[in-house]
């Protein structure tokens, strides 16, 4: 999966909130000053490149849909991270969270108690 510039989340994020739109209901979600139609019509066009978008022809204008769900970016985008940054170690992840304090130990317990439960749910 390719990654996203910032601008490119913040698009996706209306498409996962909103649904399919045309660019011109698009450029009405912002507040003013309001990015400009063409700007935003090539950063969706880029996203359909990218294959995070697809669109239905209505005429001469198209209707863009989301073709990557939020949760599979969220997914993907975290595992790229693990992968970069703690040599595709999740033990790495978690680890470095609780030295930094962003986990607590109750946090982590929870955590543990979830995987567990996990584990059991999932067929043998």
């Amino acid at each position: 999966m390719k990654t996203l510039t910032t601008k490119e989340e913040e698009i996706m994020g209306f498409f996962w909130e909103k649904g399919p739109m045309f660019v011109k209901q698009l450029v009405e979600l912002y507040e003013e000053p309001r990015p400009h139609f063409n700007t935003l019509s090539t950063i969706v066009r880029g996203l359909e490149e990218k294959g995070y978008l697809s669109h239905t022809a209505f005429g001469n204008t198209y209707q863009y849909y989301a073709t990557v769900s939020e949760e599979e970016f969220r997914r993907k985008t975290l595992r790229g991270v693990i992968r970069k940054y703690f040599n595709n170690s999740f033990l790495g992840a978690v680890s470095s969270l609780v030295k930094e304090e962003d986990i607590s130990v109750e946090e982590l317990k929870e955590l543990i108690r979830q995987v567990e439960e996990g584990q059991h749910e999932k067929p043998q």
